[in-house]
């Protein structure tokens, strides 16, 4: 091949440590698609985000209309521009430099002993597989022999398919993909190889028709090579590649023949598949590696379907989970609230993850002289943020039910809940007793956003802190202090997750907009109130989920049956 067709490129995706390519062919794709000539693995970088190219007697750079666009020596470019060495490309996070192909120590065709040659073999698994399907399209070209074995392979491959098209969970596949590689390979040792974390990788499924009490060795050399660079390997003489140095006992049960292919996944590789054999038994060839390659890749996709219905089981299941968290959750929740004379009270919860970590409660205590008002925020979201107010629930009912006051209700539930949860685990909470026929509320606050009191004049009162959260201290005291509902009077209490909500600005909805809110409607009822509140927050929001609980109580007073007879 002429020099002039050979490029060599540096590739440094954000901070790692950069890793060299040798390019040869005219025209080459780099995205993060596992199809491609140059694949990288960069979620900024489109699948197929830019062409290298040889025209015009030079080297050319073309963006294939990527996301994040190609930049050329800081600037972006808009069409094809000739490149050289020295020019430096970014694509995506990742950085590429173009080298002079004598510059760089390893590429696959660089110059190396012929013997060395002979034996390994390193391919990119995405042009094999290329190179695969153009052969297949012009094989009215070719001999007789390449037609039939063509053939060959497409019936293996064929076979392989309905094989592993049925659905199985994953140990089951990959012993009968194991099977199938053995049936046509015949390999003495085989074995898949998956990703676990980071670059971490464990054996999932391996066969043996010798033994093998040692377990299947693979080379850390070689799951870099093949899994994380997408590598094809065909490995003639083991003992005579110092890639596998570090495989001694690999080396030692006399293993020498060997090739191994990547498992390329839709969004990189999943791990890869090896086979090994003694020499006097089984010496692999390239058609072996294409055909292995071909059978990864039908793997790759059975494992990745396998993997995805995995995932929706698990999904489906924790939706399960959540509805009966959330209907357990719902019978926490006062399901029909008290009638009093005199006023109107209404309490709504919204969760933002399908459960809630808010809690309310309207319990009437007294003999009915008197109604508590009870609202919590957990910190966190979920189901684990759901567990703790079902905990405060079963805290709570108690003292309330025996007439404890608020400051004493904060006081022991404080307690038990740093007693009985990690330290990161609190709550906020406004308890409010109101004496219903005077409107007299004794409340205590513990950190809760504060109560917003409208009088019938338009008048805004706050009432706010008392005391610091539920659980943050041991022996956390709290104060009771006093305000009182008259007739026209609103009393709203509500959760962070309205006045925090935000809109596309990132700007937060916040107390004083609520406060207006309230102010305009505060001659309607409770009902209507919480329905303003909401239209405000939807148009506030403009689309933005809501990324917290929103929760809220309120309470308004007018004439109680008594005084209008009176009247």
């Amino acid at each position: 091949m002429s020099e002039k067709l050979q490029i060599a490129i540096s590739i440094a995706i954000a901070d790692a440590k950069p890793y060299e390519r040798l390019i040869e062919s005219e025209s080459v794709v780099i995205g993060r698609s596992s199809m491609v000539a140059v694949s990288v693995e960069d979620d900024m970088m489109s699948r197929r985000h830019a062409r290298l190219f040889f025209a015009n007697d030079h080297w050319n750079i073309e963006d294939l209309g990527s996301h994040n666009g190609t930049y050329l020596n800081g600037k972006k470019i808009r069409n094809s521009l000739p490149v050289a060495v020295g020019n430096h490309l970014v694509l995506g996070s990742t950085s590429i430099v173009l080298l002079d192909p004598g510059s760089i120590s390893v590429a696959p065709n660089s110059p190396r002993d012929e013997a060395e040659k002979e034996k390994t073999v390193f391919r990119l698994a995405t042009e094999l597989l290329e190179q695969d399907l153009i052969g297949g399209k012009n094989q009215a070209m070719s001999d007789e022999t390449d037609l039939r074995r063509y053939a060959e392979r497409l019936r293996i491959l064929n076979e392989v398919h309905q094989a592993l098209g049925r659905s199985i969970a994953l140990d089951e596949l990959l012993g009968l993909i194991l099977d199938r590689v053995f049936d046509h390979l015949h390999p003495q040792q085989g074995a898949i190889f998956l990703k676990k974390t980071g670059d971490e990788y464990y054996c999932a499924a391996s066969r043996s028709t010798i033994d093998s009490s040692g377990g299947i060795i693979a080379s850390r050399n070689l799951i870099r090579e093949v899994a994380e660079k997408q590598l094809a390997a065909l490995v003639l003489d083991v003992q005579t590649d110092d890639r596998f140095s570090d495989a001694s006992s690999m080396v030692n049960a006399g293993v020498r023949s060997l090739i191994a292919a990547p498992l390329l996944g839709p969004a990189g590789p999943l791990g890869m598949m090896v086979l090994s054999s003694k020499l006097a038994v089984r010496q692999f060839t390239e058609e072996d590696l294409k055909l292995l390659v071909s059978l990864a890749s039908i793997a790759a996709l059975r494992i990745s379907n396998v993997a995805l219905a995995e995932e929706a089981a698990e999904r489906r299941h924790l939706q399960e989970e959540v509805s009966l968290a959330r209907s357990i959750q719902l019978a926490l929740l006062p399901n029909l609230l008290p009638s009093l004379d005199g006023y109107e009270i209404y309490g709504e919860n919204s969760p933002s993850r399908g459960i809630s970590g808010d809690l309310y409660q309207i319990i009437q205590r007294q003999d009915q002289r008197e109604c508590t008002f009870w609202m919590a925020d957990v910190c966190g979201k979920g189901i684990g943020a759901a567990l703790l107010t079902a905990s405060l629930e079963a805290l709570s009912a108690g003292p309330i039910e025996e007439g404890w006051e608020p400051d004493e209700i904060c006081r022991q539930i404080s307690h038990l809940l740093f007693r009985r949860t990690s330290p990161e685990k609190y709550a906020t909470a406004f308890i409010a007793v109101l004496e219903t026929v005077t409107g007299f509320i004794r409340y205590c606050n513990a950190g809760h956003c504060p109560a917003l009191l409208i009088r019938a004049q338009g008048v805004v009162e706050w009432l706010g802190p008392t005391g610091i959260p539920l659980g943050v201290l041991p022996n956390s005291e709290y104060s009771t202090e006093h305000a009182t509902l008259a007739v026209g009077d609103t009393i709203i209490l509500y959760t962070d997750g309205i006045t925090e909500a935000t809109n596309p600005k990132w700007e937060e909805y916040g107390a004083k907009r609520l406060a207006d809110v309230c102010v305009q409607n505060q001659g309607v009822l409770p009902v209507q109130l919480a329905r303003a509140i909401e239209a405000d927050l939807e148009r506030f929001a403009q689309g933005i989920p809501f990324a917290d609980d929103r929760t809220m109580v309120i309470v308004r007073r007018h004439e109680s049956y008594e005084q209008s007879i009176k009247g």
